[in-house]
């Protein structure tokens, strides 16, 4: 599909319907949308806000009937270009869908529009006396209905599970703009096909979220943490399948390799040996039995060669710890010239041997690799740079050369992320052409035009409008 003329006829229609104060052609409010957290830019025609589920119906209504794209997005914070509009059309944003529609203190659920930001859910719910475990890097800009559609995970998902694990049922808008309700209000229910969990990690292919109802957990007692520096990535990895083998199951389980403490030394409470690496551990539940765990988990880490441990029992210096665990990605991006941030995921047992892979594949491509992430399940983190701007075949060599090495370890290629625009070239990697065909058949059945976020998560052989 090649970028689209959008129709005169469609823009009034939409400002009609909508209200001029909700559907913008100005350019300087299509550049807000024509960008998310990677680095990839494509411009709208039409960038549309509505307010209401109906105003949602109504765009991909209009949009069926003219053939004309539709990207949903929600706060642009992901890093796989899943919201931007490679083809032209209508940015669809829902940031003003961001109502919670009711929470439920005796049924542990929580009903909630797709705008509403994280954050928002999980200090609802707090507020409430409850928990919602699933917690994303940009929790403060990222959105729910976001999250959902990639299935997003974060550092709690080690022992809590993703967001997919917290989704009872799903509010979508087909692209038709039928209105379509999907899954339960209970804790268990398998009456048909599972729609809902189709629709989640989908990326917005087959329709637009726009509500979900959540389950939610009683709050934990309270939690606590520990800093460990190793002098080497394969020790801090070595300690990562201790603890778990040992039977903790720890909240969070943080991986920060060298290059990653070298960015952040300066904002660590110790002053980290020069190449050394980090773990962040935290563990939650009943305060005499957290702290046991806490304790052993750190004779675990100093058995397997930990230089110094901190232990984190005050909730403010865990909270600066996290702070400075997100100034990584920032700073990484601030002197990268070219940027391929790659969240694989792999085994635990695999774990040792991808990192050790990290410095000869550096060597061969002329590239720097900044490994962090949630060691606890594999999910690691690889930002592959180079610091001037014409390193891009370079950097885009050695993530070819990290993918294969990842899917030849039993891993993924995406753990969080999502596909998009930044994986799609790569998806043969992982899927067999017969999942591919299916998934297409999926994707066909729900959206026969091809209007929802085109150019995603296929690749373009896979990917021609009917």
């Amino acid at each position: 599909m090649a970028v689209i003329t959008l129709p005169d006829e469609l823009k009034h229609q939409l400002q009609q319907d909508l209200g001029p104060d909700q559907v913008f052609d100005d350019p300087s409010i299509l550049k807000t949308c024509a960008s998310d957290a990677s680095k990839a830019f494509h411009l709208p025609h039409l960038v549309v806000r509505p307010d209401t589920v109906t105003g949602v119906q109504k765009v991909l209504h209009l949009a069926s009937e003219h053939r004309v794209p539709v990207y949903p997005r929600g706060g642009g914070s992901g890093l796989a270009g899943g919201c931007l509009a490679e083809h032209g059309g209508i940015v669809l944003q829902l940031t003003g869908l961001n109502r919670l529609r009711s929470l439920d203190d005796r049924n542990f659920t929580m009903e909630v529009e797709a705008g509403v930001l994280s954050s928002r859910v999980r200090d609802a719910a707090a507020e409430a006396g409850m928990y919602y475990p699933p917690d994303p890097a940009g929790m403060e800009l990222s959105t729910i209905g976001g999250n959902a559609a990639t299935d997003a995970g974060g550092p709690a998902c080690l022992k809590y599970g993703t967001t997919r694990d917290y989704i009872l049922g799903v509010e979508a808008v087909l692209p038709n703009g039928e209105l379509l309700s999907t899954g339960v209000k209970t804790r268990k229910g398998v009456v048909g096909y599972d729609l809902c969990n189709l629709l989640i990690g989908s990326e917005g292919t087959l329709a637009i979220i726009t509500a979900l109802t959540l389950k939610l957990l009683p709050r934990p007692g309270t939690t606590t943490g520990m800093i460990a520096l190793f002098t080497d990535m394969g020790a801090a990895m070595d300690a990562v399948a201790s603890i778990m083998a040992s039977g903790h199951l720890p909240s969070a389980l943080e991986f920060l390799d060298y290059r990653c403490v070298g960015l952040i030394r300066d904002l660590l409470p110790v002053t980290p040996p020069e190449g050394s690496s980090m773990l962040i551990v935290e563990v939650d539940g009943g305060a005499q039995v957290i702290d046991n765990e806490i304790r052993e988990i750190e004779a675990v880490t100093r058995k397997r060669g930990a230089l110094h441990c901190l232990q984190l029992p005050v909730a403010a210096d865990r909270q600066r710890i996290w702070e400075v665990r997100r100034q990584v990605s920032l700073r990484i991006r601030d002197q990268a010239g070219i940027y391929f941030p790659e969240d694989i995921a792999v085994p635990l047992s695999a774990i040792e041997r991808l990192v050790n892979a990290l410095p000869a594949c550096e060597a061969r491509h002329n590239v720097e690799i900044y490994g962090f992430g949630h060691a606890g399940d594999g999910n690691i983190h690889l930002s592959v740079i180079t610091r001037d701007a014409d390193g891009y075949a370079r950097a885009h060599n050695a993530v070819v050369e990290l993918l294969e090495l990842a899917v030849s370890l039993d891993g993924t290629i995406s753990g969080e992320h999502g596909i998009g625009l930044a994986k799609r070239e790569f998806i043969t990697m992982e899927l067999s052409s017969r999942s591919l065909a299916l998934q297409r058949q999926i994707k066909n059945t729900f959206d026969p035009y091809h209007i929802l976020n085109p150019g995603k998560v296929f690749p373009d052989n896979l990917d021609s409008t009917p």
